[in-house]
């Protein structure tokens, strides 16, 4: 599998930045269509009264420009360059400090808290992708961190279905018909829950994978 190819935060952190990218060029999307029209305030509702009956959803958002159009084309083309900046440059020197501006950046113009949020966390990993906290092996048990390393890639992979539901209520106003806050909340624990997995478990198999190119050096010596 190729993400077992890939030094695993890495692509925790890369894969992150990209899906928030694209949901900041989807509020961008929603936000273009009223036109030229002013939002009356700094914070928006990037699916309003104009939308067509189907799309019942809000996907609130927070501007400093004062008009609908031109936000909506600010935030497509900030999500793109985030998206391409997560998927090739992150790993690069200042990659994470340079993608977290961008995101800032987004976030002013309307692409959405939860883009913003989840860059940060991006942001975050990214910054000890090169090195796992060192509390990782020394408060936790070797049968634990086995355990975790075991979780991936499925976890994160996992992650994804929930937070696509979640964007499909976000826009729609209900889950495939229905209305029920319920979901919302399940949706947003399995979430944040294989989030979490996702990046213990990204340690985990990082530290193992250098533990095991260090045996390998230290055999070959």
């Amino acid at each position: 599998m190729i993400l077992r190819n890939l030094r695993a935060t890495r692509v925790v952190a890369s894969m992150l930045g990209v899906f928030s990218g694209l949901m900041g060029m989807e509020h961008g999307y929603f936000e273009t269509l009223p036109g030229n029209g002013a939002p009356g305030g700094v914070i928006m509702d990037a699916i309003g009264r104009q939308m067509h009956s189907m799309f019942q959803g809000s996907e609130p958002a927070f501007t400093i420009i004062p008009n609908f159009f031109i936000t909506g084309v600010l935030a497509i083309i900030l999500g793109f360059i985030v998206t391409i900046w997560a998927a090739a440059f992150i790993q690069r020197k200042n990659g994470v400090a340079v993608m977290i501006v961008l995101s800032v950046v987004l976030f002013l113009v309307g692409g959405g808290l939860a883009p913003l949020v989840i860059e940060t966390i991006a942001g975050a990993i990214g910054t000890r992708s090169n090195e796992p906290p060192r509390w990782w092996q020394a408060h936790l048990s070797v049968g634990v961190q086995v355990f975790f390393r075991k979780l991936w890639p499925w976890v994160f992979i996992l992650f994804f279905p929930p937070s696509l539901m979640n964007l499909q209520i976000a826009i729609l106003g209900n889950f495939f018909g229905a209305k029920n806050q319920s979901v919302t909340a399940i949706l947003i624990f399995l979430i944040f829950g294989l989030l979490l997995l996702s990046i213990a478990s990204g340690f985990a198999y990082d530290t193992q994978t250098r533990a095991d190119s260090h045996n390998e050096e230290t055999h070959f010596q």
